[in-house]
């Protein structure tokens, strides 16, 4: 859910592409850029410990990025080969998509939380074709128009099908704990579950002094969760069980949750994943809190005429016009519409319409 950018108290100015930046206490970001993406870049975090760098994230899986990421790291005078370990934050492909080469390079292991994992191994096992199903049969029960479900179906009958980013995404070999300490040799860093964005989101506390004494509790490393300007998408990853059945959540109840454990911290610098590093991290997160409050009331008021998801992604507002949203984001936009629905419906703000096929809902 985009919002304009803003440029926090204390925010280091927008890194360019390629760039490499010191941040003081042994780690670094490299600004690895993503194809065709308005975000630009991801900011991936090198760690120095005692039995080398660790890298936070790694970036997308293309040449390019790769070659960025490469040349990053031997500006630090390091290669690849010498990285120790891989921390993901969570499973999208800016984030783990390069992860799999590191390790190749390296003989690195791959940290994640076992909730992406578990993503991260369905969508690899997953076949286009049925995840072709999947998603047209989701956005069927959205409401979504027969204009938009028509490229899924043709693509699923010709069998000419994009890849889905993730199907080579690389499985982990360590499980991140939510609560503990990362084993990492002369470092002090905490994991801390922040579920909503994905469901295995991780942010990273570096328990450790900051090294310019800047007032606060350490610094942390916050992957989507936390970013200056932007309010992340929140996601839906939920597929059937062996039974058949598919377990409801409440993924924006979970990111709202998680949001104040975070700002309970007290991190004295924020170092994100996208945009730049911030500090005074309780007041982002009173910022995001008090958006989705305001975004929740403006959705419950649309809601006084019955509508489907899709009509209620029509209707919010969003950092274009709808008709200027491309396919792909409407998708993104219509889960997004779903998250906020089921957080109103928990609420008791907002029931379904009984005998409406695709299912509407009504304000209460």
């Amino acid at each position: 859910m985009p919002e304009e950018p803003r440029a926090p108290q204390g925010a280091d100015a927008p890194p360019r592409a390629g760039e490499v930046r010191d941040h003081g206490g042994g780690v670094h970001a490299i600004s690895v850029p993503i194809p065709d993406n308005p975000l630009g870049h991801t900011l991936v975090h090198v760690l120095d410990t005692d039995r080398g760098p660790v890298l936070v994230d790694t970036g997308w899986d293309d040449p390019d990025s790769w070659d960025t990421l490469v040349a990053g790291l031997g500006a630090l005078g390091l290669s690849p080969g010498d990285v120790h370990g891989v921390v993901i934050t969570h499973h999208h492909p800016d984030h783990h998509g390069l992860s799999g080469r590191v390790r190749e390079e390296s003989g690195a292991w791959i940290a994640m939380h076992a909730a992406d994992a578990a993503v991260v191994r369905r969508t690899r096992d997953a076949e286009p074709a049925v995840w072709l199903d999947y998603l047209g049969d989701k956005l069927a029960a959205a409401g979504a128009p027969e204009d938009h479900l028509a490229p899924l179906r043709a693509a699923r009958q010709t069998g000419r099908m994009r890849t889905l980013p993730g199907l080579r995404a690389a499985l982990p070999d360590r499980e991140i704990e939510p609560g503990a300490l990362l084993p990492l040799a002369g470092r002090r860093l905490r994991a801390v579950w922040t579920p909503g964005h994905t469901p295995g989101h991780v942010c990273l506390h570096l328990e450790e002094a900051h090294p310019a004494n800047l007032p606060g509790n350490g610094r942390l490393f916050s992957g989507d969760h936390l970013l200056p300007g932007i309010s992340p998408h929140i996601g839906l990853y939920e597929a059937p069980d062996e039974n058949g059945v598919v377990q409801v959540t409440d993924p924006l109840g979970d990111y709202l949750d998680s949001l104040e454990r975070i700002g309970r911290l007290g991190a004295a610098e924020v170092l994100p994943a996208h945009q730049h590093a911030f500090t005074d991290a309780p007041a982002r997160v009173r910022e995001l809190l008090a958006h989705h409050e305001e975004r929740l009331e403006d959705l419950w008021r649309l809601l006084r005429d019955p509508l489907t998801p899709w009509g209620l992604a029509e209707r919010m507002e969003w950092n274009r016009p709808w008709a200027q949203i491309p396919y792909g984001s409407r998708n993104i936009a219509v889960s997004e519409a779903e998250a906020h629905l089921r957080r109103l419906v928990k609420l008791g703000r907002a029931e379904p319409v009984p005998g409406t096929d695709p299912v509407r809902y009504r304000a209460v």
